[in-house]
């Protein structure tokens, strides 16, 4: 059985003496595409890198201005504490007020806020458990605070120290 010579096998055969620079005319035409997708590749890759880096940078930069802007906030306090230091002892208790009033404000300015939790049921995701004892009031609930918790835009930034009550002995 033979093979009749049909356009479309000499085309697969190609003609004597055409299929190395058929062969070779498309070598050249994948590299000098390999060449321009891997210099694509390279160029992408290094201004991701930049990228990067500057983002790392400004986030750095943002922190710190951020800080330093609550930090000359929280230096007025420091200030008024100095002033109350020097002050007589009548006028003390109501610079130690102002001053309270002025962090307080500071404070409240930045969102931070105090947890509520006398008369509240213990919640372990902002309270913090000192003591659990007898006590009139239901099991689970928070009869004291012995160290202030704090918020900042409804996340716990400092769980509130409290003593729980173990209900009523008998």
């Amino acid at each position: 059985m033979t093979e009749e010579p049909t356009e479309q096998n000499e085309v697969q055969r190609g003609t004597p003496g055409s299929e190395p620079e058929a062969v070779s005319s498309d070598l050249e035409e994948l590299r000098k595409a390999y060449d321009d997708l891997n210099d694509r590749f390279l160029r992408l890759a290094a201004d991701f890198d930049n990228y990067q880096r500057r983002m790392a940078r400004e986030l750095d930069t943002r922190t710190t201005f951020a800080i330093e802007a609550f930090a000359a906030e929280i230096l007025d306090v420091l200030d008024n504490f100095e002033r109350a230091e020097a002050a007589d002892d009548a006028s003390l208790r109501e610079g130690l007020e102002q001053i309270k009033k002025l962090f307080t404000a500071i404070l409240q300015r930045h969102e931070i806020v105090p947890i509520d939790c006398v008369g509240r049921p213990f919640d372990p995701q902002g309270h913090e458990a000192v003591a659990y004892v007898p006590a009139d009031a239901p099991e689970g609930t928070v009869i004291d605070e012995v160290i202030r918790g704090y918020c900042m835009k409804d996340k716990v930034i400092r769980c509130a120290k409290v003593v729980v009550s173990r209900g009523k002995e008998e």
